[in-house]
């Protein structure tokens, strides 16, 4: 009797906190309501299927129970029942799968006037790549790609020259016009998902994915990363901001081209750039993953940018203050967690460096638009 009471309360308590959930999807702000219909028809199949065995498991319990003077009769096997049962399995299979290919194939047949973006994933940030004047993106290619050129555009390619590239993890999008996205990835597996636009699809290394979507609701929505992808996976987000179409024109028109934002990064002066601890530092920064989370060129990553750092003075989690010097640099790479700077989490990895390495890290910070120290040789309250 313990059972039956007990499988009851399951069906009827799974059926009421459905119903009384204050957990549902967010407002819907693109065209797929049919994501929406399949989420629907997924949870009224499962659901009942669940309510009917369950049900059915308290009928047997009830039916079958031990009764004094009667003995159960071995039955080797019953046709007709298993007919009916797989009868019943196959329509639930068919009812799950068949309208989602339909939407799938929606899905992936973009419109001929749709907006085309380039999104690249990269542990762990987001970028996105714009055509230019022109209409046409430039060829790019993996083994090109470096932190001044994430897409690895070619540099002879005309076409890509005036591609348009956002780093700074804000994506504006047109109301009410198609937007094709192409999907890549320069490291592992990601997925790009805005949970309003009920559209998403995985990011594979190696190959470009896509799904196209309409924004129907201005607004501003969060991007993140749907694919567990390493120890920053969590804060791997980034902004889609929805606005009227002469708002993002405007918008689009202000931002630098690829051949501007590679030519200010030539031409940038870089103190002691010909020394070559400063050299092997750079090299670190990539090598090490460094630039997965700080920027070099102003923009907001995971951890703070190192463009400025150097004569910074940062506030820490807890209010406290502390001076961006040399002997700071050194003790927060060798213990990234010891301290949290305000407005970052703690995600920073223990990285092995040597002490020429771990020089070199610092003599390259030191050349990214320093702040002078006005006493880096005094102990700042991070040292004390």
């Amino acid at each position: 009797m313990a059972m039956i009471v007990a499988l009851v309360v399951i069906v009827f308590g799974s059926v009421l906190f459905h119903l009384l959930s204050p957990w549902w999807a967010t407002p819907l702000a693109s065209n797929w309501h049919q994501m929406d219909s399949m989420l629907t028809i997924t949870v009224l199949i499962t659901g009942l299927f669940f309510v009917v065995l369950n049900l059915f498991l308290v009928y047997t319990l009830i039916r079958f129970r031990h009764r004094e003077h009667s003995r159960a009769v071995y039955e080797a096997d019953n046709p007709k029942l298993e007919r009916w049962l797989i009868i019943a399995t196959s329509a639930g299979i068919i009812a799950l799968l068949a309208p989602g290919l339909f939407v799938y194939a929606e899905y992936v047949q973009t419109p001929r006037n749709a907006l085309v973006v380039d999104v690249l994933g990269q542990q762990w940030q987001w970028r996105f790549r714009f055509a230019g004047s022109d209409g046409k993106f430039g060829a790019s290619n993996v083994r090109l790609a470096t932190a001044s050129n994430p897409f690895g555009i070619a540099a002879n390619d005309p076409s890509g020259q005036n591609n348009i590239i956002i780093s700074n993890g804000e994506l504006h999008l047109p109301l009410g016009r198609p937007v094709k996205m192409l999907l890549r990835s320069n490291d592992v597996l990601h997925d790009f998902f805005v949970p309003p636009f009920r559209a998403r699809m995985n990011i594979v290394p190696g190959m470009i994915s896509s799904f196209w979507f309409t924004p129907t609701k201005a607004g501003r929505y969060e991007a993140m990363c749907a694919q567990l992808c390493g120890i920053g996976h969590s804060n791997m987000r980034a902004y889609v901001i929805v606005e009227p179409v002469a708002d993002f024109e405007k918008w689009l028109k202000a931002q630098p081209t690829f051949a501007a934002g590679l030519s200010q990064t030539r031409n940038k002066p870089e103190a002691d750039a010909s020394n070559p601890l400063v050299a092997q530092g750079k090299a670190l920064y990539l090598s090490k993953g460094c630039v997965a989370c700080h920027s070099v060129d102003g923009s907001k990553g995971v951890g703070p940018g190192w463009k400025g750092l150097y004569g910074k003075t940062e506030t820490m989690s807890d209010g406290s203050t502390a001076l961006v010097d040399a002997a700071y640099l050194k003790k927060f790479i060798l213990e990234p967690t010891a301290r949290v700077i305000q407005g970052y989490a703690p995600i920073m990895p223990k990285i092995e460096l040597t002490e020429t390495e771990l020089a070199a890290l610092v003599a390259y910070i030191q050349t990214l638009d320093p702040v002078p120290v006005k006493s880096a040789a005094a102990p700042t309250q991070a040292e004390k």
